[in-house]
């Protein structure tokens, strides 16, 4: 038996749609894989944005509470930045700060000092000169 009688007799009909439909779904899965690639290779490039993100999150809910929230490198600097405050007394200048910060090698200092700024750690008197709210700093250092 050849030709069309032998591909009625073993159920070829059924076995090829069976296997065309097998591989245009292949086909199509693959094609939806391809189209939503940019998504996933997006996500994984981004993966320290959204870790950051969550910390920047993290904070907002501490602060929320009126203490900020430290990370334990944040406090090491803080701890470092508050030493170099005391050396130029009670009232000091952002510059000054920023200035002996970096001479003495004190890691991204800017990003710091922005930081305390905004939680009011270092609080401003209006004219240009900064004071450090020790009672806020402890509170945000003993905080786990």
């Amino acid at each position: 038996m050849y030709g069309f009688s032998a591909i009625n007799a073993s159920n070829g009909w059924a076995i090829s749609v069976v296997g065309i439909s097998i591989v245009f779904s292949g086909l199509v899965m693959l094609s939806l894989v391809i189209s939503q690639l940019y998504k996933i290779l997006g996500f994984w490039s981004n993966l320290s944005e959204i870790k950051i993100r969550k910390k920047f999150k993290r904070r907002k809910r501490t602060q929320a509470n009126n203490l900020p929230f430290l990370t334990e490198n944040q406090k090491e600097i803080s701890r470092q930045l508050l030493l170099i405050a005391q050396i130029t007394g009670n009232q000091f200048s952002i510059e000054r700060l920023m200035h002996l910060a970096q001479i003495s090698d004190v890691q991204e200092p800017k990003q710091h000092i922005d930081y305390l700024l905004e939680t009011k750690i270092i609080i401003s008197d209006g004219l240009g000169q900064f004071a450090w709210d020790k009672e806020k700093f402890d509170s945000a250092i003993q905080s786990k």
